[in-house]
């Protein structure tokens, strides 16, 4: 069962789902239940807590961070480029350095 909240669209009995994050190829799977308070939907939508039941996919397949989305919805990045901005002391940020 994988646990968490549905942040946007619905998620059905049925509809195929693709698991990414913490490893650099996805996995593609069947949602055959979903769970909410311990009663079994046939859908649920954004803002739900539910947890799903995936075919296919055992316990330790899974982890804590990976994303259940729609097939080919999501590209994963490994890496990123960055630019940012500390505020001063004056300017009403950090009194003290990091390090």
């Amino acid at each position: 069962v994988a646990t968490g909240r549905v942040e946007r669209g619905q998620i059905k009995v049925g509809e195929e789902v693709e698991i990414i994050g913490m490893h650099e190829n996805s996995c593609t799977t069947t949602v055959t239940g979903v769970k909410m308070f311990r009663k079994l939907l046939y859908y649920s939508e954004a803002g739900d807590n539910i947890g799903l039941l995936l075919r296919g996919v055992a316990r330790r397949d899974i982890q804590r961070g990976q994303v259940l989305c729609a097939p080919v919805s999501i590209t994963p990045h490994t890496n990123f480029k960055e630019e940012f901005y500390l505020l001063s002391k004056d300017e009403g940020g950090r009194p003290t350095p990091f390090f």
